[in-house]
């Protein structure tokens, strides 16, 4: 009987020193600061060879890719300042921006910047800077805050395209591109991809409808702009000045670009020697061609941003023939479109061709 008195003493003891524990730790949690800042190392982080079989592997699909990167605003433009006024959005795009470009070129990519310093450069130099490098790939960084000035609660990581499926200026790759770079992105960071969107990526018609971000609308090659966390969150505004955080940050946009060239991207070629085209015949010809098989029924054809059916495609062969024997006026735009068995489509593909009145082809260009 003794005995079990003092086991039971014994365990009533344990439990209030349990409970005691528990209120002191909670009480501790619930006085820190509020810059204690929370995230997690990935991978390639915690086990460095890790890293360095990743960008290895990946190295063969960037080669010879121009990459181009646009840290947003800067110079003049510093405006937006976060929580507790310590987080300059323009001087956390730049870092992001140049530890993404270290990974790229590791991995044999070309990469060009916008700006790899505080400077101003206007929207309009930053779509003409990547044309004039002829780069294949457009990324501009960013980091958000809510339009209340007051909300420090809202935080995501969002990634976004330019205009929306059915509209003749849509181009699916940028969707692509902005799904694979959100995907790890997002999961990098370990946040959400907003309560927007199904997977966080949107399209820049929520922001500015009909019209979109500058740098996106005025690219000729594939871009998204990512809008990686909020500046103005109270805990997402201390990993934001954190340089280890801002790598973390450029490792998930690193790893879903690799991703995404690994995917493959098909290739449309116009089939013919020269820009004179036999004016007896009333089809075009053109070859699509990737790693991967391409899917018949993805293939978009649009002329005068019109959708046509009068096509063929031949899947031995990869080669699509256009019937031009109804078009009736002089010049003509054609629009291609395809995707291959990842889902991933073709860089965006137009030409502009030029018709006599007894519908035979005078020439292209």
């Amino acid at each position: 009987m003794v005995t079990v008195l003092k086991n039971k003493a014994l365990q009533k003891s344990n439990s209030f020193i349990s409970i005691f524990i528990f209120l002191i730790v909670s009480i501790l949690i619930g006085c820190s600061s509020s810059k204690d800042i929370y995230y997690e190392l990935p991978l390639e982080f915690r086990q460095p060879q890790k890293k360095i079989e990743f960008i290895e592997n990946y190295r063969h699909y960037l080669k010879g890719i121009k990459i181009f990167i646009d840290p947003g605003h800067g110079g003049n433009d510093r405006k937006n300042v976060g929580f507790e006024g310590n987080v300059v959005e323009a001087d956390i795009n730049l870092n992001v921006a140049l530890v993404l470009a270290e990974y790229l070129r590791e991995a044999n990519a070309d990469v060009y910047l916008s700006r790899d310093k505080d400077t101003t450069i206007t929207l309009e130099d930053r779509s003409k800077m990547a044309d004039s490098v002829n780069a294949d790939i457009f990324i501009s960084i960013h980091h958000n805050a809510p339009g209340a000035a007051d909300d420090i609660w809202t935080n995501y990581t969002s990634t976004y395209y330019h205009s929306k499926p059915g509209n003749y200026n849509f181009n699916p790759i940028n969707n692509d591109l902005a799904k694979y770079i959100q995907r790890d992105l997002a999961y990098a960071m370990r946040n959400s991809g907003g309560p927007y969107s199904f997977d966080g990526t949107y399209s820049d018609y929520i922001i500015y409808p009909s019209d979109g971000f500058y740098v996106l609308r005025n690219s000729k090659i594939p871009a998204v702009l990512i809008e990686s966390g909020f500046t103005t969150h109270h805990n997402e505004s201390q990993r934001l000045i954190d340089p280890l955080f801002n790598r973390i940050e450029a490792w998930g946009i690193f790893r879903g670009l690799c991703r995404f060239l690994k995917a493959g991207i098909p290739k449309i070629n116009f089939e013919s020697e020269s820009d004179t085209v036999n004016a007896n015949i009333n089809e075009l010809n053109f070859s699509i061609t990737d790693s991967l098989n391409i899917i018949p029924n993805s293939i978009t054809v649009r002329i005068d941003s019109i959708l046509s059916n009068d096509y063929s495609f031949n899947e031995k062969n990869n080669l699509l023939i256009i019937d031009i024997f109804k078009l009736e006026k002089d010049e003509h735009i054609i629009k291609i479109t395809a995707a291959n068995i990842n889902g991933i489509h073709s860089f965006p593909f137009e030409k502009e061709i030029f018709v006599i009145k007894n519908k035979t082809i005078k020439g292209i260009k």
